[in-house]
């Protein structure tokens, strides 16, 4: 059974950093991701990456985001820096990702149980 754990999530002040981690039970083909969801809205897609390291980001995080991955260690990473108020949110890892970098949650298999990112003022 496929199982993803994210860690790094916590409360940070707006300008400030975070890098989240997700670690694999085994290696999964396919694309992954990173996902978040604020209370009372849609979950949204942040990000994707596919084997080659080849990457996809919604507008919102462009140049603040940088999504990477340890091949080796089957472990996924989201580094964020210039946090923002609208940052804040549950973010979730996916994976098992069918289309091509695609930031729908529609597309991904296995999903992680998430880790808290809040910014403040």
């Amino acid at each position: 059974q496929v199982q993803l754990v994210e860690s790094g999530g916590g409360s940070v002040q707006a300008g400030g950093s975070l890098r989240l981690s997700c670690a694999a039970s085994r290696y999964i083909p396919g694309y992954m991701g990173w996902f978040r969801q604020a209370p009372g809205k849609e979950r949204e897609g942040v990000t994707s990456i596919d084997s080659d390291g080849i990457t996809s980001y919604v507008d919102s995080v462009k140049g603040r985001f940088t999504i990477s991955k340890d091949n080796a260690n089957n472990t996924l990473y989201l580094q964020m820096n210039s946090l923002k108020l609208e940052d804040t949110a549950m973010y979730y890892c996916a994976a098992g990702g069918s289309l091509a970098l695609s930031l729908s949650p529609y597309y991904y298999s296995y999903w992680g149980q998430g880790t808290q990112v809040t910014v403040s003022s």
